[in-house]
């Protein structure tokens, strides 16, 4: 009797898949990317892919939550801080730049649409940091605050999203990473005077 090949959880199946399609779409973005590329990363058959998430564009939403999900988990909400938080997301962001390529990548796919199905948990997402910066600049969150909030985290995105521009205005000063965080978190900490 031959030996039985191990038998591989559904939880570690999806792991596997959500990690290789973090890979494929920060690669590739939505209409790219392929799921025979991902299903070979991750050492499954491709159908498992549509029997965990039920579609590619499913599947691109779960990456996208799951990698939020990590940056609400090691950044703190704004609070009564928000230069901080500024210079903690720019940080982050400048270590993680898988996300920064799948947030401009979901930007581009689904650029001018309503919400998409499952993104009601993001948008709850943004409400508590909206009103967690909101009661630190002692106010009641509102469009005004959200759109402070949705500033402040174009300004932490920037120089991740736009690296080829500040090598071009930059040139080597581009790559001092400590300097753009401090100007970025100087900038803010000036516009909010």
């Amino acid at each position: 009797m031959g030996a039985m090949a191990p038998k591989v959880s559904t939880a570690a199946t999806r792991a596997a898949l959500l990690e290789a399609a973090r890979e494929e779409f920060a690669s590739y973005g939505v209409a790219g990317a392929r799921v025979d590329r991902i299903a070979e990363r991750a050492g499954v058959n491709k159908e498992r892919i549509y029997g965990h998430f039920g579609s590619k564009e499913k599947l691109f939403d779960a990456v996208i939550a799951e990698a939020l999900d990590d940056l609400t988990a090691r950044i703190a909400l704004p609070g009564t801080d928000p230069v901080d938080y500024v210079a903690r997301l720019t940080d982050y962001y400048r270590t993680h730049p898988d996300l920064v390529r799948l947030l401009m990548w979901e930007a581009l796919n689904y650029r001018g649409q309503d919400l998409l199905p499952g993104q009601e948990d993001r948008v709850g997402r943004c409400a508590r940091k909206n009103a967690s910066l909101a009661g630190g600049m002692g106010r009641t969150p509102s469009a005004e605050t959200g759109r402070l909030l949705f500033t402040l985290t174009g300004l932490a995105l920037f120089p991740s999203m736009m690296t080829q521009l500040a090598r071009i205005m930059l040139g080597d000063a581009a790559d001092d990473h400590d300097a753009m965080r401090e100007q970025v978190s100087a900038f803010v900490a000036a516009a909010l005077k």
